[in-house]
């Protein structure tokens, strides 16, 4: 992993934690900006994701791992309905997985670097995956497919306390009065 990379890994922790944690109003901005970033990053980084050998099993493998682990940091998320709007509550819960999920990514990859490069290249080889741009290719499916699932879930949740269409019940996401549909008076 180069230093850009341990960088991103940071930055995207730290925008995912300072957009979330906290009470916030579910905007559809706050579902629309991290869906566009998932699809640039999966643009860029999935672009020639190598699957010969079992790389496409590795990579369905973190595709899998990534929708749980979205399902789980949505599961840890409040959400409530509060007057006109839907608001999300994140909270130590949320944090914990995001921390654990990003600092494990890292941890693996320095490892792999530093530690046991030898026994990944064995697990490699034992199980045709073709080399770390399959690992990287898996990693990134899991780190989009957490962003995923985490916005469906957390918009599921929202429709059910809403009582409205997706999109109806939220506030704009520069919060102009008329763009929102009161779900006072179900």
């Amino acid at each position: 992993m180069t230093t850009g990379q341990y960088f991103l890994n940071l930055a995207l922790l730290a925008w995912i934690l300072s957009s979330n944690l906290g009470t916030r109003t579910l905007t559809r901005r706050r579902i629309t900006t991290p869906l566009f970033v998932v699809a640039a990053a999966g643009w860029f980084f999935l672009d020639d994701a190598p699957t010969l050998g079992n790389d496409g099993l590795l990579e369905l493998a973190g595709l899998g791992a990534g929708l749980l682990l979205g399902v789980v940091a949505a599961l840890t998320m409040r959400v409530r309905r509060d007057g006109d709007r839907v608001t999300t509550t994140a909270g130590l819960a949320y944090a914990a997985v995001w921390v654990a999920v990003i600092g494990g990514r890292v941890a693996f990859a320095y490892g792999a670097e530093h530690f046991f490069p030898r026994a990944i290249g064995q697990f490699s080889r034992d199980h045709l995956i073709t080399g770390a741009d399959a690992w990287t290719a898996a990693f990134v499916m899991m780190a989009l497919a957490m962003v995923v699932s985490r916005l469906t879930v957390t918009g599921l949740r929202a429709l059910r306390v809403s009582g409205r269409p997706l999109g109806t019940g939220w506030v704009a996401a520069d919060g102009v009065a008329t763009s929102t549909v009161s779900v006072r008076g179900r």
